[in-house]
């Protein structure tokens, strides 16, 4: 973020549902709990949601304005800015640098990945595999340098389960899009 305060996934995933309209606080919080979308990956209070909508204003990556309703109070409508844009398009395009990361961070930007479109799904996901490549190569070099019957070596091993199982599941996911692709261009 603009200070230097780590960002959280769900910050930027707010950014990503602002980055389709602009919305109030309420329309974003029933988007987040949509079980066809974010809802799926995660929960939020929506009280957190207030704070963290203040934080990214705060932070100078949305804006708002007040929309009048007749006799109700005025509501506030957000807006991504400028900065907002370069930090979500930035965030939705890099590899997670974890493998634990993978369940919810990557699984937020492969959703909005899919929604800025193809071009943009391919780059996270070959990324993504470049990076889950190496960690596999780094693990099997600490696996090989390790005595056969060492505990540190039996999870290691199966560190390296996950990242096989991770890696072919990225590849799959490469391939439906590409061959999505393929189709549409025929």
């Amino acid at each position: 973020m603009a200070s230097a305060k780590q960002s959280l996934t769900i910050e930027l995933a707010l950014l990503g549902l602002l980055r389709r309209q602009p919305m109030h606080p309420y329309e974003l919080f029933q988007q987040l709990q949509r079980k066809d979308a974010l809802g799926f990956i995660w929960q939020v209070k929506q009280s957190h949601l207030y704070a963290l909508l203040d934080r990214l204003e705060a932070d100078g990556y949305l804006s708002h304005q007040l929309e009048t309703q007749g006799s109700r109070p005025p509501r506030k409508v957000l807006s991504l800015t400028p900065a907002g844009e370069a930090r979500f398009m930035a965030w939705v395009t890099t590899p997670v640098a974890h493998g634990r990361d993978m369940r919810l961070e990557f699984l937020a930007k492969f959703y909005f990945a899919r929604l800025e479109g193809s071009s943009t799904v391919v780059q996270l996901l070959e990324r993504q595999l470049a990076c889950c490549r190496q960690w596999l190569a780094d693990n099997e070099e600490r696996i090989a340098r390790l005595a056969t019957d060492s505990f540190e070596r039996i999870v290691l091993q199966y560190r390296a389960g996950q990242l096989q199982a991770t890696i072919q599941w990225l590849e799959a996911c490469w391939r439906e899009i590409t061959l999505q692709d393929e189709i549409e261009q025929n």
